[in-house]
């Protein structure tokens, strides 16, 4: 269907060994799937008009929407798939947003905000049947620019390499990321016109603002006017910075060496209170009154991090504190729902616990479900939705030590890994 830009690298997914008997050599042949650098000239970009297109089959999910009853999922650089998702049971796929370099979205008041490599697009999504364009803020993402005065973008193809060799070929010039790294938004409950997503975020909306993070910025969005949002300032916030979570005017930011905590009670200026570090490891988070919760984990954009659930307690948002922390496979996104924790161990499959005492999450697990591959979840008011390698699977937690099966969206040509 669509070739995919900025993904996740899955090394070495099958190889092969040929024997040849004259020479008594053996030759392996590599089938690797990695990110070659691409260079594209935005204005090339700009001129291409984006056409709705019917529904398509997911060949890559990378993040997960909820927004009223419409699930949205975006396929990493390609676009966003838009469902029905009125009956969690039976998701209805409507159409797809082809959008070049898209890895973010996040909806305010039918207003589908969304990443087109360094621009900003806004589509007004009220009639779910006529989407169209609306605006388009330009240059607002710069730091993709390999050029700025050119116009010219670095971006990453997706793509296969075949090599023979008698010894693997690791990485070779090729950019290494984690192979389940996710982008997705989060849901702020100050607003009901604001949509619902996951943990991994780098888009979110809070108090009229639009935050977006990248590596190592926080970029803040005025969105009291849905359809022009206004571009305010960038605030430098260090290097690897991943996710950003809102929760009652404060924003936890997660990066692979910390959780920056910022008070954004003035949502056009936030300001820094506290920064809780770890070791490095990639980490999203999600919050309570009481504490925060954050997986750690390591893999190949994560450096040699731990695999861990961390529980720091922020009654005191400019001195966290570690409360206590239990060793996982390999955690990546997670959720909250009341005193119920859901946390997606990646390959390994998805637990979920009762934190209701954090001294003793490891003797309070619910479930494991090891089939069910996952890289971020939703708790959404109907379903709870999961995200992972294979497909979007949707579960009843209306018993939350016992989630029953609802619907799986498969994805067209699931990778084996």
């Amino acid at each position: 269907m669509k070739t995919n830009g900025l993904l996740p690298l899955i090394l070495i997914l099958v190889f092969s060994g040929t024997f040849l008997s004259c020479q008594d050599e053996i030759t392996t042949t590599y089938t690797y799937r990695a990110m070659v650098p691409v260079y594209l000239e935005m204005s090339d970009v700009r001129a291409r008009t984006i056409v709705i297109e019917p529904g398509q089959e997911l060949e890559n999910p990378g993040k997960i929407y909820l927004y009223g009853n419409y699930l949205l999922i975006n396929e990493p650089q390609e676009g966003i798939h838009i469902l029905d998702n009125s009956n969690p049971s039976s998701p209805v796929n409507l159409n797809f947003i082809p959008i070049e370099g898209n890895v973010d979205l996040t909806v305010n008041n039918n207003m589908l905000y969304a990443d087109n490599y360094v621009d900003l697009l806004v589509f007004d999504i009220s009639n779910i049947r006529a989407i169209k364009q609306v605006e388009r803020v330009k240059d607002v993402f710069n730091h993709m620019y390999s050029n700025s005065d050119t116009g010219v973008i670095l971006t990453f193809k997706d793509s296969v390499i075949n090599s023979e060799s008698d010894q693997p070929i690791m990485g070779g010039g090729f950019w290494a990321m984690d192979s389940f790294a996710s982008f997705s938004a989060n849901f702020s409950g100050a607003a009901q016109s604001y949509g619902q997503g996951g943990s991994m975020a780098r888009f979110t909306l809070m108090s009229g603002h639009l935050y977006a993070v990248d590596n190592y910025s926080l970029r803040v969005f005025d969105v009291n006017d849905p359809a022009k949002p206004k571009h305010l300032q960038n605030i430098d916030l260090g290097w690897g910075i991943e996710t950003i979570f809102p929760f009652k005017e404060k924003l936890f930011i997660g990066s692979n060496t910390g959780m920056h905590i910022y008070d954004a009670s003035k949502p056009s200026n936030p300001k820094k209170m506290s920064v809780f570090q770890h070791l490095r490891a990639c980490d999203p988070v999600v919050v309570n009154e009481k504490f925060a919760f954050v997986t750690l984990r390591n893999g190949t954009n994560c450096w040699n991090g731990v695999n861990e659930l961390q529980v720091v307690d922020i009654e005191n948002l400019r001195e966290p504190k570690l409360v206590k922390a239990y060793p996982m496979l390999n955690p990546h996104g997670l959720a909250l729902s009341g005193d119920h924790l859901y946390v997606a161990e990646g390959q390994h499959g998805l637990k979920s616990f009762n934190v209701a005492d954090v001294m003793g999450i490891d003797q309070n697990q619910l479930e494991f479900l090891k089939s069910m591959k996952s890289v971020d979840i939703i708790p959404g008011p109907k379903s709870l939705i999961v995200i992972g390698p294979d497909g979007v699977c949707q579960f009843d937690y209306s018993t939350p030590g016992k989630l029953k099966p609802l619907s799986c969206i498969d994805v067209k040509n699931p990778v084996i890994v």
